[in-house]
């Protein structure tokens, strides 16, 4: 059995990507942190260095590796490359 892996995902309020983002993983069963960035400039300028230069939202990191935003990850699901970073068999 694989041990449940640390997934991040910064947020913004209001947010379609975020909002999509979400519910993959959830469909997913995947249980995740959200890090609303909204209004909290330093947790922005900490997903920004996390992210490598990356700004926009979400950003979603698993076990602390980026994995990247709404339409990376979909675009690794479609691949079948998501379920393996996620750690689900």
């Amino acid at each position: 059995m694989t041990a449940m892996k640390k997934v991040e995902i910064y947020t913004t309020m209001f947010c379609p990507f975020c909002a999509r983002a979400k519910k993959l993983l959830k469909e997913k069963g995947i249980a995740y942190t959200e890090i609303d960035v909204t209004v909290d400039g330093a947790q922005r300028d900490e997903m920004t260095r996390r992210a490598k230069g990356a700004y926009t939202v979400p950003q979603i990191f698993v076990d602390g590796e980026h994995v990247g935003d709404c339409d990376y990850v979909h675009m690794l699901d479609g691949q079948g490359k998501l379920n393996h970073i996620l750690g689900i068999n």
